[in-house]
């Protein structure tokens, strides 16, 4: 199916009008934060080589210290595609809704494409469940971030009937800049729970099969054992890939195939680029986040 749906991409890239948008002369790929800038790099240069080789011009990765870094690069035309979470999507939509076009979607191995926020602590710490973290310090990841901020900020106070602001429940709630950021401070006890991502599929012990905690356990950051989960999201619409809209359309058939096709090109690169193990990517539109859209909406009215 994907090897069809390349073909009719390529064809459409070949048929494309003559009054499409200048021919690009170089191409620049943004990395959304949740780990050291290096590591994204690293994870992300199979994907730059195999861009440069499909494009033909040279190609730049990006991985400012935080998600408004990648959103403003969208939104300002110097950023020709991300990988977004679905609130920096939103916020980039929100912007402007012209600004870039979501392509494709990480899909888990079951098929799905939703992941959660998990809540979690350390082992030792005695904390298994929101009720133990009251008067205790809570760390969320990057104001921009679905599973780092949004979601837990509405579905949290839910559980405990009191809001996210310091002193109400928790003693204090502070920012820590990104997933790693905060597995890093929740494993140091520098905070005593925090959220970050997950699939939410296979072991606990591997940091399930992708996201946060799955990058960090295989960069030796953490041992799995050591942590606990105290707890989990309702399922959230995994962030898609998005390409600055008003690139040549040929441009954006190229990207969009190289990427869905990358599950049987390069299994270690898909690895890399997805965060952990996937089915690699599928095609999604701009209505598979529009209730994301609606409660980044809510927070900042």
């Amino acid at each position: 199916m994907k090897h069809l749906l390349a073909t009719a991409l390529m064809t459409t890239a070949l048929v494309a009008p003559a009054f499409a948008a200048e021919p690009i002369d170089e191409f620049r790929i943004g990395i959304l934060g949740g780990e050291n800038a290096q590591d994204r790099l690293n994870s992300n240069e199979c994907l730059r080589a195999y861009t440069e080789e499909a494009l033909g011009v040279p190609v730049q990765l990006f991985a400012p210290a935080d998600y408004a870094g990648v959103i403003q690069g969208l939104v300002g035309g110097t950023l020709d595609m991300a990988w977004l979470g679905a609130s920096a999507y939103a916020a980039t939509y929100l912007q402007d809704p012209d600004a870039v076009e979501p392509v494709l979607v990480k899909i888990n191995l079951d098929g799905s494409y939703g992941y959660h926020s998990i809540g979690f602590a350390r082992a030792d710490s005695g904390i298994t469940s929101l009720e133990d973290m009251q008067d205790k310090v809570f760390g969320f990841g990057d104001p921009n971030s679905t599973s780092g901020y949004l979601i837990p900020s509405i579905e949290i106070p839910q559980t405990t009937g009191a809001t996210m602001s310091s002193g109400d429940y928790f003693g204090e709630v502070k920012f820590t800049g990104g997933h790693e950021q905060t597995i890093v401070a929740v494993n140091n006890g520098d905070v005593d729970a925090g959220v970050t991502w997950a699939d939410g599929q296979g072991n606990w012990e591997d940091g399930y099969n992708s996201g946060a905690l799955r990058k960090a356990v295989d960069s030796g950051l953490v041992d799995m054992n050591d942590l606990v989960e105290i707890w989990k999201s309702k399922p959230i619409p995994e962030g898609p890939i998005v390409l600055r809209t008003s690139l040549p359309e040929d441009v954006k058939a190229t990207m969009t195939a190289l990427v869905d096709n990358m599950y049987e090109t390069d299994r270690e690169c898909t690895y890399n680029i997805s965060a952990g193990e996937s089915l690699g990517f599928n095609p999604i539109t701009h209505e598979a986040y529009v209730s994301i859209i609606e409660a980044r909406k809510s927070k900042s009215n």
